[in-house]
């Protein structure tokens, strides 16, 4: 049969099915900042953006002078040996010892995610996601075909998880449950009694977790452990990275550590290499570094990220807590505040947080993200890595808003 020369060719169902709420948000939301007002943007988890939050000198170094190396051409699909053995060494503890067969390293954490959730999921095997959630779960869930439940986050107790409705939701299709510990979008970090209370309902139903612990290591509050770590009889999955915690997401390097005690994830760890061989492998020449960056990155450093994006936290804080409209969450750790907006308490020009952050953006030229995107109704999502100047800035110009907003 032959087609017509002006027949449309069809878009596949994987492409159709890929969906990034965030980008959907920015290219749909019309963004008409004030001409008169500087445009603030608190919406882009990404630290190096307004240059005030760099890498160590030692992580560069450690770059720079791999180039001098032979790292120039391919290396094992699923990373290259002493990277993935440094990495072995630097999330070793006595209760779980990994080894670099333990290791998968991906473009990315994101792209660890992807090949966790592509390795666990099916078309007929759902997985478990929290709500609020980083939208990229739905995203990769989205693109290959794998349904999705979501549970929820309780705000009113630091964003723990709803036990109850988490094992609710649990049946014979389930294939994973997802945690993100410390938490984007929430900035929450779980207790260690949380964190063992969910390994309880995973281990009672036989199911894996795949743990989102990109920002492990980054809790300025309160305690930060990974699942692995914690896990006696679950399997975890954990993605991490060097994107958040030194402060280079456009290097593009993560990692996956299986930690797998009781040997359940045989299978599994022969389809993540398999899924590794789809891009042939994560950056060598970043690779290469792995071993001094993880080796030679002085403590000070990361305790000084701590304590700065604490201020943030606190700047923030107390600059919107005296506000009626909103409600700001304290958070513990990552990089973002949540805040509330009390839409009851605005007049009817604000009908969601959607809406809101079109006016404000509109009227103060100010851009944080409607949480909506994460699964949550009415609450803005901050991001901290803003330098403190513009963060009070922008609270003010929030402050103002919602005043000439308020009800009555």
């Amino acid at each position: 049969m032959r087609l017509q020369e002006d027949a449309v060719i069809a878009c596949s169902p994987c492409a159709d099915g890929t969906l990034n709420p965030i980008r959907k948000l920015v290219d749909q939301l019309p963004i008409k900042p004030n001409p008169e007002k500087s445009f603030l943007k608190l919406s882009i988890g990404d630290p190096s953006v307004f240059g005030n939050f760099d890498p160590p000198t030692e992580v560069r170094s450690a770059v720079r002078d791999a180039l001098a190396t032979s790292c120039h051409g391919y290396e094992p699909a699923h990373g290259m040996v002493a990277a993935r053995d440094a990495i072995a060494k630097y999330y070793t503890t006595p209760s779980s010892p990994l080894t670099a067969e333990d290791v998968y390293i991906t473009s990315g954490c994101s792209d660890a995610l992807r090949i966790a959730m592509d390795c666990i999921g099916t078309p007929k095997k759902h997985i478990l996601l929290p709500k609020p959630g980083f939208s990229l779960y739905q995203t990769i869930a989205g693109n290959r075909g794998i349904p999705v439940k979501f549970y929820n986050l309780l705000p009113e107790q630091n964003w723990e998880i709803d036990l109850a409705e988490l094992e609710s939701l649990i049946d014979d299709n389930t294939a994973a449950i997802l945690v993100t510990n410390p938490s984007n979008p929430c900035g929450s970090a779980f207790s260690v009694t949380h964190q063992l209370e969910i390994l309880s309902v995973a281990e009672r139903y036989s199911l894996p977790i795949i743990a989102d612990e990109i920002y492990q290591g980054m809790v300025f509050e309160g305690e930060s452990h990974s699942f692995g770590e914690l896990s006696k009889n679950v399997p975890v999955l954990s993605a991490g990275g060097l994107a958040k915690r030194w402060l280079v997401p456009g290097w593009r390097v993560g990692w996956l550590t299986v930690h797998d005690r009781k040997d359940r994830l045989k299978e599994v760890r022969a389809g993540l290499t398999k899924l590794c061989q789809v891009i042939i492998g994560a950056n060598t020449l970043i690779q290469a570094a792995i071993p001094r960056i993880l080796a030679e990155t002085p403590p000070e450093f990361y305790t000084t990220t701590l304590s700065r994006l604490k201020s943030a936290a606190d700047v923030v804080y107390e600059e919107l807590r005296g506000c009626g409209q909103l409600r700001p969450f304290m958070p513990q750790g990552a990089m973002y505040m949540m805040v509330q907006v009390k839409i009851e308490e605005l007049d009817s020009s604000i009908t969601d947080d959607m809406k809101f952050v079109e006016t404000l953006i509109t009227e103060e030229s100010v851009f944080p993200l409607p949480a909506g995107i994460f699964g949550i109704p009415n609450f803005i999502r901050l991001v901290l890595t803003v330098p403190e100047d513009i963060l009070k800035e922008a609270c003010r110009r929030m402050v103002l808003f919602c005043e000439r907003h308020k009800k009555g």
